[in-house]
C-alpha cells in the first residue's frame, strides 16, 4: 500500500479466529474494556453494539460493535453460530501487535486465529 500521508501516524491489526466462548452483549463491552486497557488505548465514547437479531442467513447471526478512541477506533463482528469474531483495530498511535493478538486468542479462547498488521 502507498503511503500518501507519511506525517499522519496510522497502525492496522485485523485479528480473525475461531472462539469457544459463548458471545453475548457483555462480552463485547468486556472485549473493548480489555484491549483498550491491554494496549493503552484511551476512549472516549461508549461502545455500539448491534445485534442481527435474526435478520438475514442463519450462518450471518452476531453482532457488529465499534467503541470510538481518542486515537481512531476499534471494529468487531461476531458471528454467533460459525463461532467466528473478525477485529479490525485502527489507531493513530503505535501499539504492541504482540498483546493485541494475544489477549484476543486468551479473550475469546480461540482455538484458531490469525492476523495481519498493516
Amino acid at each position: 500500500m502507498k503511503k500518501i500521508a507519511p506525517h499522519i501516524t496510522r497502525q492496522r491489526l485485523v485479528i480473525e479466529g475461531f472462539f469457544t466462548i459463548n458471545a453475548e452483549r457483555k462480552h463485547i463491552t468486556q472485549f473493548f474494556d480489555g484491549i483498550t486497557k491491554e494496549l493503552a488505548l484511551r476512549v472516549y465514547g461508549k461502545p455500539s453494539i448491534h445485534e442481527t437479531g435474526a435478520k438475514g442467513k442463519k450462518i450471518n447471526q452476531g453482532f457488529d460493535a465499534f467503541i470510538p478512541l481518542i486515537d481512531s477506533g476499534i471494529a468487531l463482528y461476531v458471528w454467533g453460530n460459525a463461532k467466528f469474531f473478525s477485529t479490525v483495530i485502527y489507531t493513530c498511535k503505535h501499539f504492541d501487535v504482540k498483546k493485541a493478538v494475544k489477549f484476543s486468542k486468551e479473550f475469546f479462547k480461540a482455538k484458531e486465529i490469525t492476523y495481519q498488521s498493516f
